[in-house]
């Protein structure tokens, strides 16, 4: 960029970035970034509300419930599967060529990039490998991880603001639109905090109000829920998100918010709406788990 565009004036329906410091606690050489407490966050609140959810037998019928161990237990398997599962998909899906120049950097997730259905697969994989070591249905596991999944997502995409990271497309005539300090001087469609909202708070008020209705007695319907919630959510709001530069547009070309180019976030969502849509249907298609029996 420029010096002349970095000095440019704000255009007047712009908002500045708000100055926040992505280091949130500096302890001599140790640094602790907000994007690391958003991770924090989202896996404790997920961990509470689990325990809770798990203590409810109600929602659970004749089902085996977890215990306060396995859940316990679900958090560690998950922040693996997440990390690992996450590095690895951005990795695969999102920019192969620089961490095949530099396969060393594959290790530097402090610097950022992860991809949320590579993580979604490495904790399923974590969780199905507890609900087999501990006699628990995968799937009433699964559904369980996904009543909580959002607020990890809410949390994650505030991180990614914070960051000044994955911002949206230029929307020069929107009013709340932000200029962001490494996105050159367009106004932006703040996307980041749109996806917080969809993926994250509408979407566990969707899922929080199914475990009500239906609780966990029949398994997938929760898992079902949330995935095709996510995939609605996400694609939706890839249409005013900025592709990442380095994969652009996969079908046709930008022009504005709402129009243009399919993006790799809209690919990859297909396959989770699609399983999405087949475990609710599988899971209405069956009865309901009986009653718990009377202590």
């Amino acid at each position: 960029m420029s010096v002349a565009a970095s000095i440019m004036p704000l255009p007047a329906l712009a908002l500045a970035f708000p100055a926040i410091d992505p280091v949130a606690v500096a302890i001599g050489p140790l640094a602790i970034r907000w994007y690391a407490l958003a991770y924090i966050a989202g896996l404790i609140g997920g961990w509470l509300y689990a325990r809770r959810l798990a203590a409810s037998p109600s929602l659970w019928g004749a089902l085996k419930r977890p215990t306060g161990a396995d859940i316990d237990d679900m958090l560690v398997y998950v922040a693996l599967g997440v990390i690992l599962g996450g590095r690895l998909g951005y990795v695969l899906f999102y920019n192969p060529g620089q961490y095949l120049a530099d396969p060393l950097s594959i290790f530097a997730v402090w610097e950022g990039g992860m991809a949320f259905h590579g993580g979604l697969l490495g904790a399923a994989a974590g969780m199905a490998l507890l609900a087999r070591a501990r006699g628990l249905r995968v799937l009433s596991l699964f559904d369980l991880a996904a009543a909580v999944a959002p607020i990890g997502l809410f949390f994650g995409r505030i991180a990614n603001f914070i960051n000044g990271e994955l911002w949206g497309r230029p929307a020069p005539d929107l009013s709340f639109a932000v200029v962001f300090p490494h996105a050159g001087p367009l106004p932006r469609h703040p996307s980041q905090l749109y996806e917080a909202f969809a993926e994250g708070l509408l979407l566990f008020a969707l899922v929080a109000l199914v475990v009500r209705v239906a609780g966990f007695r029949r398994p997938g319907l929760v898992t079902g829920v949330f995935a095709a919630g996510y995939a609605v959510a996400r694609s939706v709001c890839e249409f005013f998100r900025e592709p990442d530069a380095q994969l652009g547009f996969l079908f046709g070309t930008d022009v504005s918010a709402l129009e243009g180019g399919v993006t790799m976030g809209m690919v990859l969502s297909l396959p989770l709406l699609a399983a999405g849509l087949w475990l609710i249907a599988r899971a209405l298609s069956r009865n309901p788990e009986p009653e718990a029996p009377a202590q």
